[in-house]
């Protein structure tokens, strides 16, 4: 029998949350009233959008990231809605574009000058009416550019193209009517090329967002979800609601099949809504209580048993709603891989709350950095509405990086529609490109052992003086010889496939 640990070990074991001081926060917003359970913010990394209270009328403040400490009472706003603002996105590939969603029934696309908001934005850029009744939630696609995905209380989802750059859209490119009460929340996989939705009548769906079919519906109705949040690179499902005695609840479902959960946890007995936010890059899943200070956070793994709970991070300010940062955004010189933004209303107070791994280097760490989804979009919004679905673009958030580099899974999925022998010599190069990377890395590896005494790198601090110090030491070394043995294993693996792939190479060009 293999032993096994006690607890999950993982390098994000000991994130924890660091609250921004007075100075860094964004102080005197009087954050709307509204019982919507939304976000009421969203970020990125140019300007921050908060819905704020407003007489007759909705509207939102846009302050540029950092305009930090006490807010002008005056602050120009973005204010066009006839009803209360209930949502606010946004687009992923444009820092100055924002969609705004509103009792009113009406979706409002607005453009944001890049010094700034001067003066109030009365104007929007486009209005799109087609919804009946007010509409709660607005979702970006996460790979084609200006497609907008729209939930209002009319039991509908409408699919609007942007592209056509009309000031007033009415006609949609698809309405998506199969749910029969009110749309609680909806979520896209990575390419999205699927949504899955929550409704009020206890029924998680999953949707092909080309054709609007339902491909799965859960019938779990003692689970009565609220938020979902599709966790694509693991290829399933996570819904937080409560569970049929009221105690707040999450569950894990695979995508193929949610008839039946993978794995429910109950929380406790509170009544606050739970906020559910994954980062895919590194498996994390963080929980925020609606009226609580308090941020749980979890590590995902596709064996059982999938939930592993690192930590929490307790504050006494309790959240109205939540904003995110997008990757990119991140200070990765200070090891942070993830950034919250508070509204904390009794104080109407904005509080950033960075997730940082502890780490005494201050240089670039690409373990907990891998490559991300940039701002740049995979494909147009008339390839989507062709039937393409692509992977994100990804990029590297070191410093420096060319990031055009780094379109590895359109790449791979293109490569394959080529022809077999211009494939063949694609093959052939990659090789020799990797075998030149992999004699470059030990060249770098066998300077760097000039600077190793007894095992312990000088370059990364003193030598340890205490016992505890020393067994910290050894631990984190005994560690790091199991993951080199792993790495080692894998390697020695791909150097014999990548042998026999240009033997394959050679033989084939022979032929040709």
């Amino acid at each position: 029998m293999t032993w096994r640990p006690p607890y999950h070990s993982s390098k994000f074991r000991h994130v924890y949350g660091k609250p921004a001081n007075k100075e860094n926060c964004y102080d005197g917003i009087s954050i709307t009233r509204s019982v919507q359970d939304n976000y009421f913010c969203s970020v990125n990394p140019k300007f921050i959008a908060v819905v704020t209270e407003c007489a007759g009328g909705g509207a939102f403040y846009v302050l540029p990231i950092s305009q930090t400490g006490k807010i002008d009472p005056h602050q120009p706003k973005v204010c066009g809605h006839k009803g209360n603002v209930l949502d606010i996105k946004w687009n992923p590939f444009d820092d100055y574009v924002i969609a705004s969603s509103s009792e009113d029934s009406m979706v409002k696309i607005w453009e944001i000058p890049k010094h700034g908001i001067t003066k109030n934005i009365t104007t929007s850029k486009q209005d799109l009416q087609s919804h009946s009744r007010r509409v709660g939630i607005i979702e970006w696609h996460p790979t084609a550019r200006d497609i907008l995905f729209s939930a209002g209380y009319d039991y509908r989802i409408i699919i609007w193209n942007l592209s056509s750059g009309e000031s007033l859209i009415s006609n949609p490119v698809r309405i998506l009517d199969c749910h029969k009460d009110a749309i609680l929340s909806m979520s896209f996989n990575t390419n999205g090329s699927q949504l899955v939705t929550s409704c009020k009548d206890k029924r998680i769906r999953v949707i092909d967002s080309h054709t609007g079919k339902v491909l799965q519906e859960s019938n779990h109705l003692a689970h009565r979800a609220i938020k979902v949040v599709h966790l694509g690179n693991l290829k399933m499902i996570l819904s937080a609601g409560y569970s049929k005695w009221n105690n707040r609840q999450i569950v894990l479902w695979d995508q193929d099949n949610i008839s039946v959960p993978l794995r429910e946890e109950e929380l406790d007995g509170s009544l606050g809504v739970l906020f559910p936010f994954y980062d895919p890059d590194t498996h994390m899943l963080y929980l925020a209580g609606k009226g609580e200070g308090n941020i749980r956070y979890y590590q995902l793994t596709p064996e059982k048993p999938y939930l592993h709970f690192l930590m929490d991070f307790r504050s006494s300010l309790p959240q109205k709603g939540m904003g995110i940062m997008p990757k990119r955004g991140l200070n990765v010189t200070a090891c942070e891989v993830f950034r919250f933004y508070k509204l904390v209303t009794i104080k109407g107070l904005i509080e950033p709350v960075s997730m940082i791994v502890p780490r005494r280097s201050d240089s670039y760490q690409d373990d907990i950095y891998p490559l991300t989804a940039g701002a740049q979009a995979a494909m147009t919004a008339q390839e989507w509405l062709n039937g393409f679905n692509k992977d994100p673009i990804l990029v590297s958030l070191k410093p420096g990086s060319n990031n055009q580099q780094c379109i590895t899974k359109n790449k791979s999925n293109d490569l394959c529609k080529l022809p077999d022998f211009i494939r063949r010599d694609h093959v052939a190069i990659n090789a020799i490109q990797q075998k030149q990377e992999q004699t470059n890395t030990e060249k770098v590896q066998e300077q760097k052992r000039n600077y190793i005494s007894n095992g312990y790198d000088l370059s990364e601090g003193p030598p340890p003086k205490t016992e505890n110090e020393l067994l910290q030491m050894f631990y984190r070394q005994q560690e790091e010889i199991r993951k080199l043995r792993e790495t080692l294993a894998q390697k020695e693996v791909r150097v014999k496939q990548l042998e026999l792939e240009i033997k394959n190479v050679r033989f084939s060009s022979i032929d040709y």
